[in-house]
């Protein structure tokens, strides 16, 4: 965990704050950055520990939960799509929550002890029953919330030991009151993401794409394939847009196999890996293809670029492909002989523009600030 605090001095006024997000993806992490930027825009004097609930399991446990997850998602995503819909049922009792409030207990209460916090927020659901179990046990008083960073609220989000639960939309609200959380304690924030998105609004793609060495000439398309670059049908993906039937740039982040610039067919492949430019390279883009992660579709609609879905995760990413194709704001390819054909029509002008219009609809591109703000009115400080 990293200790840190935005003061020279500790002070009555300071927040202290548990931020526990879980490196299983980037985006848990990312959103957590975009709350703590929003507290400090608002004045508050963060005294703040940065902790992972992967950090917190053994080796063995980490082998039967995360390395697990990462297994099934790039091998057997039959696996895992059998395991998110087996486990996420009404009965009263369940296994995978029971062990939750149990692994990884010894490094939350370390974190909880040592700074006393009045908030523990977290990014994935697995900490807040940690949180509450150290909490009954401590007899320490604070608040436990949970930022959902998905636009389905599958069971395990539905934490009733959080007394705040921020939501990525309307109808995650909804859900989460008929699975029996009370609507007090769930408010629609959306998925918190960096200030930069917002900023980017409106930006001139010409001018972003020859800032970047880019062609404003052609059409630019941004490769999603995930944080951990575990996109399994990245190369088939990256194959179909080479033969679309005219002339494109393609941005491969995560999951660049090398670095530079290579010709496929009619697509120029732009291979950047890792890059802190991300968010003007969205804004620059004219469509994203590949997954639907919730961080990318939070940032997407925010700049109302449209996607083209094809092979989301299973569970969790399905469900957020829906959200956005019920909504006008995306295609989704079920299967490799029809992604060519949408993403060709992704690119028409008129399809583009309603696409576009119906991304940015969706997009809260203040929902880092909301989600301070609803923080703070918990605790008294608003």
């Amino acid at each position: 965990m990293i200790l840190s605090s935005s003061a020279a001095q500790p002070s009555a006024a300071e927040l202290r704050a548990l931020f526990v997000s879980a490196s299983i993806g980037a985006g848990h992490h990312q959103a957590q950055m975009a709350v703590q930027d929003a507290l400090r825009a608002k004045g508050v004097a963060l005294q703040e520990m940065q902790s992972d609930v992967v950090a917190y399991l053994n080796a063995a446990e980490r082998s039967w939960t995360v390395d697990l997850y990462a297994l099934e998602v790039k091998y057997a995503p039959w696996l895992y799509e059998w395991f998110y819909h087996a486990t996420d049922h009404q009965r009263p009792f369940s296994m995978i929550e029971f062990f939750c409030r149990w692994v990884g207990l010894s490094g939350m209460s370390s974190d909880v002890t040592r700074l006393r916090p009045e908030v523990v927020l977290s990014t994935y659901w697995s900490s807040v029953p940690l949180a509450d179990k150290v909490r009954r046990r401590s007899g320490l008083d604070f608040l436990n919330a949970l930022i959902v960073t998905d636009y389905r609220a599958h069971r395990h989000w539905v934490r009733p030991e959080a007394e705040l639960l921020m939501v990525a939309a309307p109808e995650t609200k909804e859900q989460m009151i008929k699975r029996g959380l009370s609507p007090d304690k769930v408010v629609v924030t959306g998925i918190p993401i960096s200030p930069k998105f917002g900023a980017l609004i409106g930006a001139d793609k010409a001018a972003l794409r020859q800032k970047h060495g880019l062609r404003p000439d052609l059409p630019l398309i941004l490769l999603s394939g995930g944080g951990t670059g575990s996109y399994r049908a990245q190369n088939a993906v990256l194959t179909e847009l080479g033969n679309l039937g005219e002339r494109v740039q393609v941005l491969v982040l995560a999951g660049a196999q090398g670095r530079g610039v290579t010709q496929l067919g009619g697509a120029t492949l732009h291979r950047l890996g890792f890059t802190t430019d991300f968010p003007e390279l969205l804004a620059a883009a004219d469509v994203v293809v590949g997954k639907a992660g919730g961080l990318t579709v939070a940032e997407a609609t925010t700049l109302g670029v449209p996607m083209v879905i094809h092979e989301p995760i299973a569970g969790q990413e399905e469900y957020n492909a829906d959200y956005l194709v019920r909504h006008g704001a995306a295609l989704w390819a079920h299967s490799l002989g029809e992604l060519r054909s949408l993403v060709r029509q992704s690119l028409d002008t008129d399809r583009h523009a309603e696409l576009s219009r119906n991304a940015m609809s969706l997009g809260i591109p203040d929902a880092a600030e909301r989600v301070a703000e609803a923080i703070l009115q918990k605790l008294g400080r608003a």
